[in-house]
């Protein structure tokens, strides 16, 4: 094991990220408003991983992104162990941000292809001017190289070329081995296998799977693909148009789901078995962002949904032992 992950072994007893009634809204044309993050709270616990699991355009990637100020909020509270960064100046924030680091879904345009990889994770290093907490030197930062180059399974000799003659899943672990380089105590992966081949995406997962427990480090995984969430996740988070829809253990989530939507999502899966859906698929389209629907956002498209559902916005809240739901009419008996 390498000497930087002993000081990363933390407990499960405090929250490494506290997110409180997060908003990010964006102006449009013509005054309009578009909220891509609409009251969003949740707590990530040290050593967890929260999986994000949404379709396109449901705001997880730009979530992802507040969490580590890569965006400023437009209200809410992000606090980071412990620390409120909300509103904390570039200078003040820097110093954490080697606490906290990202994961981006295209590992090519993630990378200067005119630097050699060497260069590319040297220079967190030298930026920031620690190694393991010590002040740099040139064999400090060899020796973290090859460091990094051993815990990606990538051999030392990659140093020395360029991004563009690596695969793209070589080229992820670059990216993950970047992130890892300032001793992280929490990642924010933005859908980091979805543009690889499906072997290639199993091999990526196994090795955050494999660096989570290694170096005990905390994510936050946001993915599309529920087998990819099912694989790695602790809890699960689905998000339907800016907003959590339902939250909880992965295996109350996916596999006991009562959200219309989320039965949806896990219903559209592929499976080896033939058979008939218990439940009618989602119906139209969805809705615009920026023409969110009244009262619950998912209504239109519910197949549950009643009159209440079209005025009333339902609230997260509990609806079993680590679960919670934001829906007025929860399906309990679709299993």
């Amino acid at each position: 094991m390498p000497p930087n992950s002993t000081s990363l072994q933390t407990t499960r007893d405090e929250p490494v990220l506290t997110v409180k009634d997060v908003y990010k809204t964006y102006t449009l044309n013509k005054g309009q408003t578009l909220k891509a993050v609409d009251g969003i709270s949740f707590s990530v616990m040290s050593g967890e991983v929260l999986g994000l699991v949404g379709e396109s355009g449901c705001g997880k990637s730009t979530l992802g992104r507040c969490l580590l100020r890569l965006h400023d909020v437009t209200s809410g509270q992000i606090i980071f162990e412990g620390q409120d960064i909300t509103h904390l100046p570039e200078r003040t924030l820097r110093p954490l941000r080697q606490r906290m680091q990202m994961v981006f879904q295209d590992s090519y345009a993630s990378l200067n292809p005119r630097r050699r990889i060497g260069d590319l994770l040297a220079e967190p290093l030298k930026v920031h001017g620690t190694v393991n907490g010590e002040r740099r030197s040139a064999s400090a930062i060899t020796q973290r190289l090859a460091e990094l180059m051993e815990l990606v399974s990538l051999p030392r000799a990659a140093l020395a070329r360029y991004p563009h003659e690596f695969s793209g899943g070589q080229r992820q672990r670059i990216n993950i081995a970047r992130a890892l380089a300032l001793s992280p105590r929490l990642i924010v992966a933005d859908e980091p296998v979805s543009a690889l081949d499906v072997s290639v995406q199993a091999q990526i997962v196994n090795l955050f799977a494999d660096l989570q427990k290694q170096l005990g480090l905390t994510y936050v995984f946001i993915a599309h693909d529920l087998a990819v969430v099912r694989q790695i996740s602790t809890r699960v988070a689905v998000m339907y148009l800016g907003a959590i829809v339902e939250l909880g253990e992965t295996d109350n989530v996916l596999h006991h789901s009562v959200h219309p939507y989320t039965i949806a999502l896990t219903q559209a899966v592929p499976r080896p078995v033939v058979g008939t859906p218990q439940h009618a698929p989602l119906r139209g389209e969805i809705p615009s962002p920026v023409h969110k629907p009244s009262g619950c956002r998912f209504h239109t498209r519910c197949p549950a949904a009643q009159a209440r559902c079209a005025h009333d916005a339902p609230q997260l809240r509990p609806i079993a032992p680590n679960h919670e739901v934001a829906c007025h009419y929860p399906v309990l008996s679709h299993n």
